[in-house]
């Protein structure tokens, strides 16, 4: 028994140390071109209201619950959520938006985890009717965020609904200018 006790805390030591050395920060990105002009994209992005429209989470619960704070679009615009288990409880706050080019905001996790990460939108042309849309979301890596980094491929979990939403945006985009 005292050999089993031993052999148990020497595996638990080592998976805690194995979690330790997992990286302090991470960093998501993804990236998709959309045939449209940057300022057809950056209301789309810069107004909360309309991120129901293509966001993947808003698909995921359609039922959630969502309100809305501060200034309408922009910075200082807030939208929080709370719905089922794919999509938790959480609050995104607009820190920095640039006109055609950049939205930054400050996404803050509750549940299933806590957790306050970095989101940023880069609007980049490439033509005069096409735009790169890079997504980023980077953050620290706490005890068990690094527990699931190191057991879980979040970047492709994460990733995978990034690749959506932006999927999402350029299918709502370019059927605009079809129409």
């Amino acid at each position: 028994m005292t050999l089993f006790l031993l052999l148990l805390l020497a595996a638990v030591s080592a998976l805690i140390a194995y979690v330790s050395l997992q990286p302090n920060t991470f960093r998501i990105a993804r990236s998709a071109v959309i045939d449209a002009p940057a300022e057809r994209l950056y209301p789309l992005i810069n107004d909360l209201h309309e991120w129901p429209r293509w966001s993947p989470w808003s698909r995921l619960d359609p039922q959630q619950k969502v309100t809305y704070e501060g200034s309408p679009l922009g910075a200082g615009a807030i939208m929080a959520w709370s719905g089922n288990k794919n999509v938790g409880v959480g609050k995104m706050k607009i820190v920095e938006s640039s006109q055609n080019e950049r939205i930054r905001l400050k996404l803050q996790f509750i549940k299933p985890m806590k957790a306050i990460n970095d989101v940023q939108f880069d609007l980049k042309p490439i033509s005069e009717t096409r735009t790169e849309v890079l997504w980023t979301m980077s953050g620290r890596n706490e005890f068990m965020a690094k527990a699931m980094h190191a057991f879980m491929n979040v970047d492709k979990m994460v990733g995978g609904q990034f690749e959506q939403g932006l999927a999402n945006l350029k299918a709502l985009v370019e059927a605009q200018t079809e129409a």
